[in-house]
């Protein structure tokens, strides 16, 4: 049996409008699991995780476990969900197969609206073209 997480570190872009709104919704929820909202690329991050590729963090995002674990791409999503009291029940459903198309949906819509709105959309942004669509 693994060890327990008893804390994870979001790392978000702190650029984005999107990003910053999720950021926000995460720390208005209850929360079984403390998240602590660190911005991608900063010098905080560098500080504290100084072995990972920090532009690939601006990409994509990136969640570390208080034991070193690192989360990127659909399973950042789900551990992000399951830290919520209200969420770990989808959580743990979203990391089925039945689950992960969801999961993948969401994640394209989400990097879409971010090209979007780097590409000068209808909604202003300050993305840039790191912004990008997951495979």
């Amino acid at each position: 049996m693994g060890t327990p997480v008893r804390g994870l570190t979001v790392l978000y872009d702190a650029q984005c409008s999107l990003c910053v709104h999720l950021r926000s919704w995460l720390l208005r929820q209850r929360q079984l699991v403390p998240l602590d909202m660190v911005p991608a690329e900063s010098a905080e991050a560098r500080r504290r995780y100084p072995r990972l590729d920090h532009a690939a963090t601006l990409r994509e995002i990136t969640v570390i476990g208080d034991r070193g674990q690192v989360y990127t791409g659909p399973a950042a999503w789900i551990i992000c969900l399951w830290a919520l009291a209200e969420y770990r029940p989808k959580a743990h459903w979203l990391a089925t197969p039945a689950g992960l198309p969801f999961v993948r949906v969401t994640m394209l819509a989400a990097a879409r609206y971010r090209e979007a709105t780097a590409a000068g959309g209808a909604v202003a942004s300050p993305c840039d073209d790191r912004c990008s669509v997951p495979g």
